[in-house]
């Protein structure tokens, strides 16, 4: 913006142009920028001229398509940009491409616009593309629509059948949550309608596409809302003395002053801004949205890439790894359950997959369906593992850091918004009872807990001991079983009742029908979980050895066995270490193809925030180690002796 727009106060604004190929989008901006004179001087004589050379004839379309291979092909294949001023705004209008080949460039642009002119042909009517574009708009947040039936010369302007296509779009537009008020009858090629009213429809008693543009409700200013900045990286000088870290990325919302506390999520940690660099300036007190910020902080702390930066003061992101999202999926191949995904939002990369397909919606028939997979050009409500937390804001509160994209072979495949975060596993018990169609929980049947007349209390005093789960958790061959096995020796030979609950053994009877999927693996340790709480109501010291490898299961163990009869044990080795062990061979077979989702190879282990005792394998030996639960049980009075 100059500094005289500055000083006008004018608005800046990004409308993207969407709809079918063929639909009339490039001609209807051509003609916009043409009838405004918006052109570069001489731009409009020296497309007619060539048009003229080559015997063609003459589109609006040409304005923008410049690349020669679109203009042979007629269609326009990435998102092109162009800028015009009215007396209220600068625009920067996005022509995006119709065919379905190059919806992923469709959504690109999208994703950059506050408003949408939605174009479709009066002579060939609404076509599926039209309701898919429509659906996208609303699903990457763009409320603000307005529908140009363009090609009204081609039906000799006629307002009946102007009005069958408003009726029947603005039906499919509410059933979406998008209100569309506007309906425009166009005609890109002849200028009807688009700068100044056309007088071929004299029954069109509304604005112009020039007024409506200038009647969009411009976004809340990105600097008026809560600071967030995605760390692009962090840079240390040492040169001459200078000790500087450097925390640098894009502002995407918000403002940040010298001396304002910052905390970054999801490390949460915190320091005060010390000072904001810029290069060949002099300090600056202050950097806002969409600057490309650097500052310095008081205190050093280690941050990285990835990070999501916001004011101690203002509302936090959240952070979760697992999301309910809404997507549009356009890669070559389905999205699977049980392959491994990147997704990326801002700055941060993390790999993630499809746990649960909770819809699918026919972007064009709007009937839902559930699939165990997500097809190409898909839209699906699903939930979403990924392989540790990241920061974010649901896209209803922040836009800028509630999309993100999936990339699948180096190639983005899809994209969307996340919704909900679902931060513990009473969710995924909720998911769980959908995919099995079980009840969600007894009260739904009326059922209740039948007491009996002995309590916990004399199984306690009766077994002279309290019930308690101590939860070995770690990777296969870190010496899971090995300790359990000594400790539960024992506590045997100190006349306490225990029993041992392995992860191997289970899968012998209990849990004979589950696999190895990650939904297959929750249900295992919900089942584990549930049993060992029925152990500990009979005052049994129960030990459990599972690899047990999400955060998320091993907190809804916890939270259904009780904190005060929980320890949860990290037996800790190095999945290198591991790999050496590899006591059942599991690994050599998953590096080898044959067993795929194996933990540590190719999905995720999450290790314990703050488990009760680390024992670290490759110092300490399974005596030693087992010496190091006992004293913790012993001092804790947790156990008498």
């Amino acid at each position: 913006m100059t500094s005289l727009d500055a000083a006008n106060n004018r608005e800046d604004m990004n409308i993207v142009v969407v709809g079918h190929v063929d639909h009339g989008k490039s001609t209807i901006i051509g003609r916009l920028l043409a009838d405004t004179d918006s052109l570069p001087q001489g731009k409009l004589d020296s497309v007619r001229e060539s048009c003229r050379r080559n015997s063609r004839p003459f589109e609006y379309a040409f304005l923008l398509d410049a690349l020669k291979d679109e203009q042979h092909q007629g269609i326009t294949i990435d998102a092109a940009r162009c800028f015009f001023k009215t007396d209220k705004r600068n625009y920067m209008i996005l022509d995006t491409p119709g065919h379905i080949e190059f919806l992923k460039n469709m959504v690109t642009g999208v994703s950059r616009a506050e408003a949408a002119l939605l174009v479709i042909d009066a002579w060939e009517g609404i076509m599926d593309n039209s309701r898919r574009h429509g659906f996208l708009l609303s699903m990457l947040g763009i409320k603000q629509i307005v529908v140009l039936i363009n090609k009204m010369d081609l039906i000799a302007y006629d307002e009946g059948h102007f009005e069958e296509i408003k009726q029947e779009y603005h039906k499919f537009l509410g059933k979406i949550g998008i209100n569309a008020p506007v309906f425009i009858p166009v005609s890109g090629m002849k200028g009807d309608n688009i700068v100044s009213i056309s007088g071929y429809m004299p029954w069109y008693q509304g604005d112009t596409v020039l007024n409506v543009l200038d009647h969009f409700i411009k976004e809340k200013p990105p600097e008026d809302k809560p600071f967030r900045m995605p760390v692009q990286d962090v840079y240390k000088f040492t040169a001459f003395g200078d000790q500087r870290r450097i925390v640098a990325g894009t502002i995407e919302t918000g403002k940040l002053l010298v001396g304002d506390e910052v905390v970054f999520y999801p490390s949460q940690k915190r320091s005060t801004v010390k000072s904001i660099e810029s290069f060949n300036t002099a300090g600056k007190m202050q950097t806002v949205a969409g600057e490309a910020a650097a500052f310095t902080l008081q205190k050093q702390i280690y941050v990285k890439r990835g990070e999501l930066a916001f004011k101690a003061e203002e509302n936090p992101p959240q952070t979760a790894s697992r999301l309910l999202v809404n997507m549009f999926w356009l890669g070559k191949k389905p999205m699977e359950k049980n392959k491994e995904y990147f997704l990326k939002l801002g700055t941060a990369k993390v790999k993630a997959g499809l746990h649960r397909v909770v819809r699918i919606l026919d972007a064009v028939s709007l009937e839902s369906s559930i699939k165990e997979q997500i097809e190409p050009l898909d839209v699906a409500e699903c939930v979403l593992w990924l392989n540790k937390e990241i920061a974010f804001d649901l896209a209803a509160d922040n836009l800028s850091t509630g999309r993100f994209v999936i990339v699948d072979d180096y190639e983005i495949s899809g994209g969307g918004i996340i919704k909900q975060a679902l931060f513990d596993s009473s969710e995924w018990i909720r998911e769980k009872a959908l995919e099995r169609k079980f009840s969600i929980s007894a009260a739904d049947n009326n059922l209740v807990w039948q007491d009996g007349k002995v309590s916990y209390t004399n199984r306690c005093q009766l077994m002279d001991q309290r019930g308690l789960v101590v939860w070995f958790t770690g990777l296969s061959g870190a010496g899971k079983s090995t300790i359990a096995i000594e400790v539960e020796e024992e506590l045997i030979k100190r006349n306490k009742l225990v029993y041992r609950l392995d992860g191997d053994n289970v899968r012998h009877g209990l849990n004979n029908d589950l696999g190895f999927t990650r939904a297959d693996r929750n249900e295992n340790i919900r089942r584990i979980a549930e049993v060992a709480n029925l152990f500990k109501d009979a005052a049994v010291i129960t030990l459990v050895a599972a690899i047990s490898p999400y955060v998320a299961m091993r907190s809804f163990a916890r939270e259904r066995i009780g904190s005060e009869n929980f320890i949860e044990v990290f037996v800790k080795a190095d999945i290198e270490e591991c790999i050496k062990r590899d006591p059942k061979g599991f690994y050599a077979r998953a590096q080898q193809g044959q067993i795929s989702g194996y933990t540590g190879i190719d999905d995720p282990y999450e290790e314990p925030e703050n488990p009760e005792i680390i024992i670290d394998t490759m110092r300490l030996s399974a005596s030693e180690a087992a010496d190091m639960v006992l004293d913790y049980l012993f001092n804790q009075g947790l156990i008498k002796d």
